[in-house]
C-alpha cells in the first residue's frame, strides 16, 4: 500500500505541467498573446544588433521623413530612425513594465503573507495601508510618486512599482487566509514545524499560481503606465528612446508627420494586448475547475 501511494504521489508533479500546457496552447488568444510577448522581447534584446541606425543620431537633412525605403518607418523631428527607436523603445518598456512588477511582488507578498497568516494586529496595520493606497487610482499614485522622486526611469519604476504592490498584498493575503486552516496547514503545525517552514513550505506554493497570473497581467498595466510618465516627462529622459516620450514628441506633428504618432502607439498596444491575452491564458490554464 505505502509503494502505490508514494508512486501517485511522485507521478502527479509531472502530469500537472503537461496539463496545464495542454490546456494553454488549446487556447487560440493565449497563444497569440505569448507569441506578441516573445517577438517584442526578441527585438528588446536583439535591438543592438538589428537596429538599422543609431537611435539617437540626429541626421537634419533626413527631418520628418515619410516611410520609405531607406526609413521603412520614416524618420522623427530630429532626422532619427522611428523604427530603431521602436526597438530601442521596447528595452525600455518591458525593463520599465518587468522592473517595477518585480518591486511589487518583492514587496507586496511578504506583507499578504504576513497579514493573511499571522492575523491579529499585524493584519489591521497592514490592510489599513494597504486600503489606503488603493483608494487613490493607479495611475494618479504612479504619477504623484514619479513628481516626488523625480523625473528618470529608475525612478518611475520604483513609482510604478510602489503603485502596484497594494494590489498583490491583497490578492497574496486573500489567498493565504483561504487555506490557512486547511487540513496540510494544520498537521505541519500539529508535528511542530515553525511558521516560517510551513509558510515557504506549504503556503507560498499554492498562492503562486494566482501571482503569476497578476504579475502578467500587472506587466501590461506598467507598461502603459511607463509610457505615461514618459509622456509627461517623468520616464526615459532624452535622447533615449521611449515609446511614451517618442508619443509626447509626435503630438506636435500629427497632422504633417502621423507616422511619428502611429507606429509607437502601435506598439504599445500590441504589447499591452499581448500580455493581457498572455494573462488570461495563463488564468485559464492554471486553474483546476475549467477544463
Amino acid at each position: 500500500m505505502s509503494v502505490s501511494v508514494i508512486s501517485v504521489t511522485t507521478s502527479l508533479p509531472a502530469r500537472e505541467p503537461s496539463r496545464v500546457l495542454r490546456k494553454f496552447l488549446r487556447n487560440k488568444s493565449a497563444v497569440t498573446g505569448a507569441v506578441l510577448v516573445v517577438t517584442f522581447a526578441l527585438l528588446a534584446l536583439l535591438a543592438p544588433w538589428i537596429s538599422p541606425f543609431d537611435p539617437i543620431k540626429a541626421d537634419f537633412m533626413a527631418v520628418r521623413k515619410a516611410p520609405s525605403a531607406l526609413h521603412w518607418l520614416g524618420t522623427d523631428e530630429l532626422g532619427r530612425d522611428i523604427l530603431s527607436r521602436l526597438f530601442w523603445g521596447a528595452r525600455t518598456s518591458l525593463m520599465a513594465g518587468c522592473v517595477s512588477v518585480m518591486i511589487a511582488i518583492v514587496i507586496g507578498v511578504p506583507l499578504g503573507l504576513i497579514a493573511g497568516f499571522w492575523q491579529g494586529w499585524l493584519d489591521s496595520v497592514i490592510s489599513r495601508v494597504v486600503e489606503a493606497l488603493l483608494s487613490c487610482p493607479f495611475l494618479v499614485l504612479a504619477i504623484a510618486l514619479g513628481a516626488f522622486l523625480g523625473p528618470s526611469l529608475g525612478n518611475a519604476m520604483i513609482a510604478i512599482g510602489l503603485s502596484a504592490m497594494p494590489i498583490f498584498a491583497r490578492l497574496t493575503r486573500a489567498q493565504v487566509m483561504s487555506i490557512r486552516n486547511e487540513e496540510y496547514i494544520e498537521g505541519a503545525r500539529a508535528i511542530g514545524l515553525p511558521d516560517r517552514w510551513i509558510l515557504w513550505r506549504y503556503v507560498l506554493p499554492n498562492v503562486l499560481s494566482p501571482i503569476l497570473v497578476q504579475a502578467t497581467l500587472a506587466i501590461a498595466s506598467a507598461i502603459i503606465t511607463e509610457a505615461s510618465l514618459s509622456f509627461l516627462g517623468l520616464g526615459q529622459q532624452p535622447p533615449d528612446a521611449s515609446w511614451g516620450a517618442m508619443l509626447n514628441t509626435a503630438r506636435s506633428f500629427l497632422e504633417q508627420s502621423p507616422w511619428m504618432s502611429i507606429f509607437p502607439g502601435l506598439a504599445i498596444f500590441l504589447t499591452v494586448q499581448g500580455f493581457n491575452l498572455l494573462g488570461d491564458g495563463l488564468r485559464d490554464a492554471l486553474d483546476p475547475r475549467s477544463e
